[in-house]
């Protein structure tokens, strides 16, 4: 009787392989989930891998569910995955042989409520703050009446002819729109590229750079305003270096727009109020406070009519202010008649005594002084051009001696350059006969290693090369069949045979490689002497 414990039980199950059965449980677990709807938390989200795909997980208070997906998929994705964001993903699950595990490969991403949106929506905005776009520093005043306004609107809806009916009533003004989509997929990214167009305008452009920005929507859903609320347009609307209102929805509809916008409008209609003031109240304004400036001119010029009076009361009359200046003016017209006669006498006198210091003898005296200055200044001017000459002949004599010393130094220049030059013309010479005699004895070494490494030299020692009919040398024996035509060169002449048999099969030869002929060494050329140079003495 057979021993129990030594022999393996029989079974008739067949054997399957790992791949089998990765391959039945993937068809087994498509065909009972080949689409679902799977709502969790995402976890483990980092973006897109390099190839383009995107891997996470899906989790909730018990389990948790891998998730990939691929990159084609992720490009239409309407709602794009963010940590934490809870979602209802749409697709199928598969298995992974990989890593024997099961994934949902998602084709649609929705938000799981709009307690799901509130809450991704509250994460960005704290986000945001904690960055600073929200600070109420950075916040402008518009323009009190701009020049041009740029509205980022849809062009076919009702809130643009609102916008425009209310700036008509109000204060019509220079209007530019900039068309984009308010909700789906593309919304966000064709406002923020919106905004940025606007602030790129050069001021004094053919287009007019706005002075004021309205962004404007009418209402909606939450699911609506979400172009609104993403992060490019709300940095956008930061970033923007034109003051700008926010009218995205109704009252209680709040988007991140309003957070980072310079003001919020609780309605298009209120941001075209916002943006203009009332062109009647204006004109009623400025023309109260034309009449205002009318009377209180008018009550200054009665003011200072009143004061002027009251000061040419005080004033003397002018009989009395004249009455001094008429008598000194009487009493100097009286002494002017003795006053002029008194004053000719006196510059008669002063004519008279001066006369008697003038007359001919006068210039008599100063003609024969400059005439003695010219005499003796001829006098002089023999001696002075002999002077003069004499120093010019001294100068020449001095440079003719310098001029000599020059040209001949300039000679004994020339004629040490030209020993000079001898000598470096001996030298070279001397130099290209030594540089000759070197090369001679090197090319003689070198045909002295040529002849020794030469085949010939071989042959000379008794020797002999055998040659196929074409002239190639045969190195083996087992390579001439009977007939061939063979010659055999000795050291001095060649041989032309036939052979007669052919060479024995030789036994295989031991798996080792022929040893290669070790290269010939150049042989060492003698020692040479240093070549001189031209600057050698």
């Amino acid at each position: 009787m057979p021993d129990s414990l030594s022999e393996s039980p029989v079974s008739n199950a067949p054997d399957w392989t790992v791949s089998e059965l990765s391959g039945a449980l993937k068809r087994t677990v498509e065909d009972s989930f080949g689409h679902v709807r799977v709502r969790g938390e995402i976890s483990g989200y980092r973006g897109p891998h390099s190839s383009g795909h995107a891997y996470f997980s899906l989790k909730d208070t018990n389990a948790r569910l891998d998730a990939v997906v691929w990159k084609g998929v992720f490009g239409r994705l309407k709602l794009r995955p963010e940590e934490g964001l809870e979602v209802v993903a749409i697709g199928r699950i598969t298995t992974f042989p990989g890593k024997s595990s099961y994934q949902i490969v998602i084709e649609q991403l929705e938000f799981a409520g709009a307690g799901a949106i509130m809450a991704m929506l509250e994460e960005r905005k704290n986000r945001l703050a904690a960055e600073g776009l929200f600070a109420p520093e950075r916040k402008r005043r518009p323009p009190f009446l701009p020049r041009v306004i740029g509205v980022v609107t849809s062009p076919t809806g009702a809130v643009i002819r609102d916008i425009l009916h209310r700036l008509n009533d109000r204060f019509p003004r220079h209007v530019l729109v900039w068309p984009v989509r308010v909700q789906g997929d593309t919304c966000g990214g064709e406002v923020s590229a919106a905004i940025r167009g606007f602030n790129s305008l050069a001021p004094g452009g053919p287009i007019p750079r706005p002075d004021v920005l309205i962004v404007a929507r009418g209402g909606g859903s939450l699911e609506d305003l979400l172009g609104f609320s993403e992060e490019s347009v709300v940095r956008a609307v930061a970033d923007s270096a034109i003051p700008l209102i926010s009218a995205v929805g109704h009252e209680t509809d709040v988007t991140l727009i309003d957070f980072a916008a310079d003001l919020r409008a609780p309605t298009p209609t209120a941001a075209a109020e916002m943006a203009v003031p009332v062109r009647a109240d204006l004109v009623a304004e400025v023309a109260q406070l034309h009449a205002r400036l009318r009377a209180c001119f008018a009550r200054g010029i009665d003011r200072r009519r009143s004061d002027l009076r009251g000061l040419a009361r005080l004033l003397p009359s002018a009989d009395a202010v004249l009455a001094v200046p008429r008598q000194r003016l009487d009493m100097a017209g009286q002494r002017l008649p003795r006053a002029l006669k008194a004053n000719a006498g006196a510059h008669r006198l002063r004519l008279t005594r001066t006369e008697g210091r003038f007359g001919p003898h006068i210039l008599t005296t100063a003609l024969a002084r400059r005439r003695e200055g010219l005499a003796a200044i001829t006098a002089r001017l023999p001696r002075g051009l002999s002077a003069t000459t004499a120093a010019h002949r001294l100068r020449l004599t001095g440079a003719e001696t310098r001029l000599r010393l020059i040209a001949q130094s300039q000679r004994d220049r020339r004629e040490r350059g030209r020993e000079r030059l001898e000598n470096l013309r001996t030298r070279l010479q001397r130099c290209q006969r030594q540089q000759a005699l070197e090369r001679g004895a090197r090319l003689d070494g070198v045909a002295k290693l040529l002849t020794a490494l030469s085949y010939k030299g071989v042959l000379a020692r008794g020797y002999a090369l055998v040659r196929d009919s074409a002239g190639a040398p045969v190195h083996a024996a087992a390579g001439i069949h009977a007939g061939d035509a063979l010659e055999i060169e000795f050291r001095d002449g060649r041989v032309a045979v036939q052979a007669t048999a052919s060479a024995p099969d030789a036994p295989p030869s031991p798996s080792r490689p022929a040893r290669k002929p070790a290269k010939a060494r150049a042989a060492p050329l003698p020692d040479q002497p240093r070549q001189p140079t031209l600057f050698d003495s």
